[in-house]
């Protein structure tokens, strides 16, 4: 086997125990802790994103967007105030303003091309007063047809870069993103929330679309705890459904990354200890047994492993950053890898010391289970 990190010795798969349903006491339990600090860009990770085209000269800051003079609530159809306001700036900047969010648009999604400038329109500026980031939302509408779409302009945080990184580089979906300083600029993920899923869109689904959502959130609790992105509940990741030609098929996709490699309770990386997701946890007692879930959980560990191995080069550059970088306390460093290390009895994880390091171990586990398809199996 190629070993592209580390010769870490891989003794049993209990890493990956079968999800349980017995999860009600786990959910009056906390399991975030403290608020998360931002943590800064670093060099490395800097130099990293140069590398890859991310680093961009932006027109227009975070921390210029925060000077808006007034604002008012966005409410759903429902009338129900989403926790958004609408923000609005003076006559004499909101013009340049305008002008800047058209730029950022291009570069994200045409390498700068300015060619469509003036059929472009800002429809809305919208900033989120809660969760940690406080993004702002950005409506840009093609004013030719009335195409729109979204992005977002974010506080720079080394957690979230990695995160959004990890996504594209070992997600089924790629993501885009650029960054300059301390601004963030991320693509809109479309799709249903999972909250907002759950209450109004289920019960509408037939016996078989139902079952394949519980397939899809195994395989996206798997795909979470390997790759350690945490607090994924009902609202920080969304349902997409796609028409094919004889049926309506649903995937599960992460929009927030904040909490990556942060927490130190390896359950935070496992979106079925949430209470917000008790829904999809019926979901998946009532539809799957367990050789299906060893089934789905074994698919998608080979698919982590295959990616990993298919951007080898720029998966060991961006745990590298990590290892060198500081995005957790001691703390959560300390009992996420004896958490695990409980579980696997493996040396490799008893040893690390930051995040990086335990993602790395994390990563070569699945790359000896990949390879050994006896080990793959759950018995």
């Amino acid at each position: 086997m190629t070993q592209i990190y580390n010769n870490n010795s891989l003794i049993d798969n209990s890493y990956f125990y079968i999800i349980k349903f017995n999860y009600f006491l786990n959910m009056i339990e906390k399991l975030m802790s403290k608020k998360k600090p931002f943590f800064p860009i670093n060099i490395k990770l800097n130099e990293y994103l140069n590398e890859y085209n991310r680093n961009l000269k932006i027109p227009i800051f975070y921390e210029d967007l925060k000077r808006f003079s007034g604002s008012f609530s966005v409410f759903n159809k429902d009338d129900k105030d989403t926790l958004w306001v609408r923000v609005f700036y003076s006559e004499h900047e909101r013009k340049d303003i305008d002008l800047s969010l058209k730029k950022v648009y291009n570069l994200l999604h045409s390498d700068g091309n300015e060619s469509n400038i003036d059929f472009l329109n800002i429809d809305a500026i919208d900033y989120c007063t809660f969760g940690n980031s406080k993004p702002f939302r950005i409506k840009i509408r093609n004013k030719l047809n009335d195409n729109f779409t979204y992005f977002y302009v974010k506080k720079a945080d080394a957690s979230r870069v990695y995160g959004l990184e990890l996504e594209n580089l070992l997600s089924p979906y790629n993501l885009n993103f650029l960054i300059n300083k301390d601004t963030l600029i991320e693509e809109h993920v479309a799709g249903i929330p999972g909250d907002e899923f759950f209450e109004e869109h289920l019960e509408k689904c037939n016996n078989s679309e139902k079952s394949q959502i519980a397939k899809e959130f195994v395989k996206f609790n798997e795909r979470c705890m390997i790759r350690l992105l945490g607090d994924m509940r009902s609202y920080n990741y969304v349902i997409i459904p796609t028409h094919d030609f004889d049926q309506v098929i649903y995937k599960i996709r992460a929009i927030d990354f904040d909490q990556q490699s942060y927490e130190g309770n390896l359950k935070v990386y496992r979106p079925q200890f949430f209470k917000e997701n008790k829904f999809i946890m019926n979901l998946i007692k009532d539809k799957l047994d367990s050789h299906s879930l060893d089934q789905y959980k074994t698919e998608e560990r080979s698919i982590i492993a295959k990616r990993i191995l298919s951007s080898e080069s720029r998966t060991k550059k961006i745990i590298n950053c990590m290892i060198s970088d500081n995005i957790s306390s001691k703390e959560n460093i300390s009992l996420l890898s004896n958490q695990i290390f409980k579980l696997t009895k493996d040396d490799n994880f008893n040893k690390t010391k930051n995040m990086g390091e335990i993602l790395r171990a994390s990563f070569n586990y699945v790359l000896r289970n990949y390879e050994n398809h006896e080990m793959l199996s759950i018995n």
